[in-house]
């Protein structure tokens, strides 16, 4: 970016804050990085898959990149499977998910669907709250998510670390198999 030319580098800037990262944010130099890695047509087409894939509105797509510049650099691919997992799967609803973007930004497979098994189960097993709410099961590291999620449950469900495991691999336990 310090090798642009002014005029491209007041473009980069006007891109960014037309995508709803102001420029006081902390996350402006990251929007604005993220920005300088791609024409405006790329970016434009980016929202609006963002847009049709989400099923979010234009001040959703806002919210979310000026949360997480990086979903602008995810394919297209991911961002369709995490959509058809987070919504269809999940039950998650656009404007949830606008809101808590980080969710996009982690492994499909190795953290998001492992641990919405590992959340499922234990609602179903009566072992977790009802009202839990998924985000807080999907942010927090590792070492806290076992230690708050699966260690607890040795007694009741003692397959439950193997299982996790598993599932972070990418099999799917017959324990996690719901109906």
């Amino acid at each position: 970016m310090i090798s642009a030319k002014p005029g491209r580098v007041l473009a980069m800037v006007a891109c960014t804050e037309r995508l709803g990262v102001p420029r006081g944010s902390g996350m402006f130099r990251q929007a604005l990085h993220t920005v300088s890695c791609f024409s405006e047509d790329k970016i434009a087409a980016k929202v609006d898959y963002l847009k049709r894939t989400l099923r979010w509105s234009d001040t959703e797509v806002g919210i979310a990149v000026s949360k997480a510049p990086v979903l602008l650099t995810r394919s297209n691919g991911v961002l369709q499977r995490m959509s058809d997992f987070l919504i269809s799967e999940v039950g998650l609803e656009p404007a949830y998910i606008a809101r808590r973007p980080a969710m996009l930004t982690y492994s499909l497979e190795g953290r998001l669907r492992p641990r919405y098994y590992v959340m499922r189960f234990l609602k179903e097993s009566g072992l977790l709250n009802h009202d839990r709410d998924y985000y807080s099961m999907v942010v927090v590291g590792e070492k806290v998510f076992v230690e708050k999620f699966i260690c607890p449950q040795k007694q009741a469900a003692p397959h439950l670390a193997k299982d996790y495991a598993a599932a972070c691999t990418g099999q799917v336990p017959a324990t996690f198999t719901f109906t």
